[in-house]
C-alpha cells in the first residue's frame, strides 16, 4: 500500500517532436548552404559540414530522449526512422561537397539547379514537421500536404537528372563525364532520401487516424 502523503512520479516526457523539428531546421540550414555552394559560393562548404555535425548531436539527443521516455506523441519507430532519414539527407550533401573537393571538380549549373530543388524539398519537410500529429486525412492534414509538396519538388529534380545525364553522353571529355555523373548521382541519392522522409511522414500520420 502506498504510504499516506506520498505521490506517484512519472518520468518527465521530453518534447521529442520539438527535437525532431530542430534537427529538420538545421538540416534545412545545411542544405541551403549546400545549394549556395553548388551555385558557386565555395565558402559555404564549411557551413554544410558544420550543419552535418550539429545534426549528429541533435540526433543523438533525440534517440536518447526517445529511449528514456515513458510515452511519446508518435510511435518511437517513426521518430527513429524520421531522424535517421533526415540524417542521411545532410550526410549526402556533405559527402557530395567532399567528393567534389577530392576530385578537384567544382559544381556546374545542372548541379546547382538540382541542389536548389533539394533545398525546396527540405523546406517542405520542415513545414510537415511543424504540423505532425494532425492526422492522416489527405484532404485536410497539413503535414501530409507538405510531404506531398516535398515529393513534387524531387520529381522535378529527377527530370533534370535524367536530362543532364543524357547530355553528358555527348561530351568528349571523359573526366567531365565521370566527375559530373558521380556528383549528379550523389545528389539524386539525397533526393531519394528526401522522398523517404516524406513517405515516412505519411506513414506516421496515417497510423494516427
Amino acid at each position: 500500500m502506498r504510504p499516506r502523503g506520498s505521490r506517484w512520479f512519472l518520468p518527465e516526457a521530453p518534447d521529442v517532436v520539438a527535437m525532431l523539428r530542430a534537427q529538420a531546421e538545421v538540416t534545412l540550414r545545411g542544405v541551403r548552404a549546400f545549394a549556395e555552394w553548388a551555385a558557386g559560393d565555395s565558402a559555404r562548404a564549411e557551413d554544410v559540414r558544420r550543419a552535418e555535425h550539429e545534426c549528429d548531436q541533435l540526433r543523438r539527443r533525440l534517440v536518447d530522449a526517445v529511449r528514456g521516455a515513458f510515452t511519446t506523441p508518435m510511435e518511437p519507430e517513426d521518430l527513429f526512422q524520421l531522424s535517421r532519414d533526415l540524417d542521411k539527407v545532410i550526410n549526402g550533401a556533405k559527402n557530395t561537397v567532399r567528393e567534389s573537393e577530392a576530385m578537384g571538380f567544382p559544381p556546374d549549373a545542372a548541379l546547382a539547379e538540382m541542389a536548389a530543388l533539394l533545398a525546396e524539398g527540405v523546406e517542405q519537410l520542415c513545414r510537415a514537421f511543424g504540423s505532425l500529429g494532425g492526422g492522416g486525412s489527405r484532404s485536410a492534414d497539413p503535414a501530409t500536404e507538405a510531404a506531398d509538396a516535398a515529393v513534387r519538388t524531387q520529381r522535378k529534380l529527377e527530370r533534370i537528372y535524367r536530362r543532364t545525364t543524357g547530355e553528358l553522353l555527348r561530351s568528349a571529355d571523359l573526366r567531365v563525364v565521370v566527375a559530373s555523373r558521380e556528383l549528379y548521382r550523389r545528389v539524386a541519392n539525397v533526393s531519394d532520401d528526401i522522398v523517404e522522409v516524406a513517405d515516412r511522414i505519411w506513414y506516421s500520420q496515417v497510423k494516427e487516424t
